[in-house]
Order: C-alpha cells, then sequence, then structure tokens
C-alpha cells in the first residue's frame, strides 16, 4: 500500500521549494531511496525498490530533491547542500525508524553525508546500499576531468551546457554546484558512517570508475563494508539481473531483530 504523495515545503518566500514525497508503511526498517544526478523516484531502480516493499510488506520511502522529478525549483539552481538538505528534510519529517539509505550514483555521496549529520540521533542509519556512488563527484568527476575551455565558461559564464549520454538534451553545470560541492567533500580523509555499508559497482561504468568506489573503501576504515563488483555493469544498473542484486544488499544490511517485528 502506498501512502498518498507529500510535499514539504523549505524555505520562505521566494526562496521556498517544495519538495514531492511518497512512503509506504511495512515491517522492519524504512529503505529510503536517494536518486542520482537529474533521476527521481519513478526511475527503474526505485520503482523496483518500491515495488518489492509492496510484496514483502517493508517500508520504503521515495523522495526528488528540488528541480527533480515531481518537487519544486529549477534544476540549475541545485547544489549538492541543497539537495542533502531536501533528503534530511524527507527523513526528519517522513522516516519513523532508523532507516536504510539506498543512494544511487549522486546519492551515494547524500547518503553518506546525511549518514553523517544523522550520527547519534534516533534517526542515525542502521545500514547503507550504495549504487556506484559517486562521492565528491563535483570535484574529482567532472572539474578536476574538465579542459581549460570548460572550466573557463563556467566561470565566466556561470554554467556549461554537458552533453549527456542518457537524454537528448545537454544539461547545465554551473558555477554554484561546483564550488558549493567543495563544502562537502568527504574523500580527503577517513569516512565514518556507524553502520554496514554494501556497494553496487559496474565495472563498465563510464560515468563512475570503479577504481573510484575502491577509494572510498579506503576510507570507510572503520565501518563493515562489503563490495559487490558486476564485471559487465554500466553505470545504470538496472538489468534485471542488477535489480536482484540491489534487493540483495538491501536485504543483507537489514538487522534481523528488526524484520522479525
Amino acid at each position: 500500500m502506498i501512502s498518498d504523495p507529500g510535499m514539504i515545503e523549505l524555505g520562505q518566500d521566494t526562496s521556498a521549494r517544495k519538495i514531492a514525497w511518497r512512503h509506504q508503511p511495512g515491517r522492519g526498517p524504512d529503505v529510503v531511496w536517494l536518486g542520482g544526478f537529474r533521476s527521481d523516484m519513478l526511475a527503474t531502480k526505485a520503482t523496483h525498490l518500491a515495488e518489492w516493499g509492496t510484496r514483502h510488506h517493508r517500508a520504503v520511502t521515495r523522495f526528488d530533491y528540488s528541480g527533480h522529478g515531481e518537487s519544486g525549483g529549477r534544476f540549475e539552481d541545485g547544489t549538492i547542500g541543497q539537495w542533502l538538505e531536501d533528503a534530511l528534510a524527507v527523513i526528519t519529517r517522513v522516516v519513523k525508524t532508523p532507516p536504510i539509505l539506498v543512494g544511487s550514483s549522486m546519492g551515494g555521496w547524500i547518503a553518506l553525508l546525511a549518514a553523517q549529520r544523522l550520527a547519534g540521533t534516533s534517526l542515525a542509519p542502521t545500514g547503507l546500499v550504495l549504487i556506484a556512488p559517486a562521492a565528491d563527484f563535483t570535484q574529482t568527476l567532472m572539474w578536476d576531468q574538465f579542459p581549460e575551455a570548460v572550466k573557463r565558461d563556467i566561470l565566466e559564464k556561470g554554467a556549461w551546457l554537458r552533453p549527456s549520454a542518457y537524454s537528448p538534451e545537454p544539461y547545465p553545470i554551473t558555477r554554484a554546484l561546483i564550488e558549493e560541492g567543495r563544502n562537502h567533500l568527504i574523500l580527503g580523509g577517513m569516512v565514518k558512517t556507524g553502520c554496514p555499508v554494501h556497494i553496487l559497482q559496474g565495472m563498465e561504468d563510464p560515468d563512475v570508475p570503479w577504481q573510484h568506489a575502491m577509494t572510498l573503501v579506503e576510507r570507510l576504515a572503520e565501518d563493515d563494508v562489503t563490495v559487490t563488483l558486476i564485471k559487465d555493469g554500466d553505470h545504470r544498473l538496472s538489468r534485471p539481473q542488477d535489480l536482484e542484486k540491489l534487493i540483495e544488499a538491501v536485504e543483507s544490511v537489514a538487522p534481523k531483530s528488526q524484520l522479525l517485528l
């Protein structure tokens, strides 16, 4: 059973934005989906997770960052900090039990940041599942890789339209996204989540190389980390066999005592 879609309003006056969310009740820890850059809560992996929750009576919560999907705001106005704020608002206002955070690509970075912010609270995550986690991507996978001409456009014009392999339309990479993202970089030191982490990573991923995921694993020195490398997997990991691995990963980090409730 899926509850009626909800909306959370953040900010005030002209800066206010509306964050759309969907929650379905069930047993065990609430599984919270954190989508990727320019993705939404109706995409393949998010929908598959919700359908699994319905079949197995598991609680699942999905939402769209501002500028994504059903939420308000413009995509080009978004930053990592703003999207982290969106995620924390949904978790703290909708979720009732310590969640399992499932983050895809950018959502993996947001999940790691959220886990750090929620540490020591009643909603500290009980597990993380990270799919091609793109931690620090605005710096290491974007800015550091951009040619000088692209950097000049971003600095002087405020944005660069990047061609997309997933859409006929290019999308803006803004100066604000790059510069604000530097406030949230985590791979320069140790990363602590306080819970088990399961990483799913395709070895044929052109957007988040598998070596990037291994760098994150090195930083997660104090956590129990499992890595599943999918040799022929791409960035999306949305094939039926990939979706099966996603569900297996979620079940692997779920506290068994809570599943009996």
